[in-house]
């Protein structure tokens, strides 16, 4: 499992957490190494304390447990829906393979400890890229979360399917895309839609791959309560996957308090309201998101809604020059904030943009700032509105 008490109060460690730890003490100790050389020979003073300074944030990097399980995941993970590129219902528009892989690498040399993806992110393109950019990659591997419950069909159109032989082909396949053995979280990526058995079904189906060894550990995306009950008493869940923003707020009620009361993981998606909160997003570029860009016609980036979600921003990015970080870091920092909330789920299409937010993990907000971000919320932001089957992760 990881590490656990015996009777006599001793502690156990496994063995495979105790070879990821020694596997990744062995990296940072040659990374700091060839870091040192590298200053020494090559960097004027200013430019030496900056990258020193980045590799300190590095090792001080923490981690938190996820749920039940023995996966000890940084507060930032890497999101990888929009690197599935375009061609299908909710793509992000084009996105080139290398630039991908970049921001991978960059996002894991900054301390990033996970990655978060899903079958049906560009049909199966996000997990293939996924798997070039780790076999290219010579540090310890990262966890590898994905999804299933979304199949699609030759228009790239998504339907939701929890059948069990469904389940059972798409893990399959996400093996195979992967190039692993096993995946470290597997999750429904959807509950059904109208609610039915399928979820039991569904999530009985996990329960059994889990058993089988294919997967480590299982858990949800987009549940609410009830059906969080529902799943419990089938298996345990070891994460619930939702999404949540300054800009959507609806898990705070129950969701939150549920999954802190139960012990269950809460890993959230888009925490920059799908990079509407970077600081990047202006009203000409959300006027001039290309057609096949999913947030081009979302009521987040058109008016009403997105004079009061810019102004939002503006207030983060005044928050943002006192500590000297992004809008988009600040954003991230405020989910994170919640103690119910143990990780953020990332994205990043280049190398650039995972510099800008990546770090985002080690920011503490002031109950200042909080103070400061939270009235402005309430009579600022966006509707809220839940969208029928993806609102991304990034």
């Amino acid at each position: 499992m990881g590490i656990h008490q015996e009777a006599n109060g001793a502690l156990v460690v496994s063995a495979k957490l105790y070879a990821r730890t020694i596997e990744r003490a062995s990296y940072l100790k040659r990374r700091l190494a060839t870091q040192m050389h590298y200053l020494s020979q090559n960097k004027t003073l200013p430019e030496r304390e900056a990258i020193e300074q980045s590799f300190r944030r590095t090792l001080k990097m923490q981690t938190r447990k996820l749920g039940n399980s023995d996966l000890h995941i940084t507060p930032v993970g890497y999101g990888a829906w929009a690197i599935g590129g375009s061609g299908w219902q909710f793509g992000w528009g084009s996105q080139d393979d290398n630039d991908s892989i970049a921001a991978i690498h960059r996002s894991l040399e900054l301390g990033v400890n996970w990655i978060d993806t899903a079958a049906v992110y560009g049909l199966g393109h996000s997990e293939e890229t996924v798997a070039r950019a780790l076999r290219s990659w010579p540090g310890p591997r990262p966890y590898v979360f994905t999804k299933c419950g979304l199949r699609w069909d030759t228009e790239g159109s998504v339907r939701k399917v929890l059948s069990p032989d469904s389940i059972r082909r798409e893990v399959e396949d996400s093996l195979r895309r992967l190039s692993v053995d096993v995946i470290d979280l597997y999750q429904i990526h959807w509950p059904p839609d109208p609610d039915s058995a399928d979820l039991e079904g569904g999530w009985s189906t996990l329960a059994s791959l889990q058993r089988q060894g294919k997967v480590r550990w299982i858990g949800v995306s987009n549940f609410s309560v009830q059906q969080l009950r529902r799943a419990q008493a089938i298996a345990p869940v070891t994460s619930l996957q939702p999404r949540y923003s300054l800009v959507h707020r609806e898990i705070e009620d129950q969701v939150l308090p549920y999954c802190l009361q139960e012990g269950i993981g809460v890993i959230v998606y888009s925490p920059m309201a799908s990079g509407l909160l970077t600081g990047a997003m202006t009203r000409e570029r959300a006027a001039n998101l290309p057609r096949d860009d999913w947030r081009k016609d979302h009521s987040d980036f058109t008016e009403p809604n997105l004079s009061g979600n810019l102004a939002l921003v503006e207030r983060l990015q005044k928050i943002a020059r006192r500590h000297n970080r992004s809008a988009g870091e600040v954003a991230i920092a405020w989910t994170l904030h919640n103690p119910a909330v143990t990780g953020a789920i990332v994205g990043a299409r280049t190398a650039l943009q995972a510099e800008g937010v990546m770090r985002a993990g080690d920011m503490q907000l002031t109950d200042e700032d909080v103070a400061e971000i939270d009235p402005f919320f309430l009579g600022a932001a966006g509707s809220g509105e839940r969208q029928d089957v993806e609102n991304g992760h990034e």
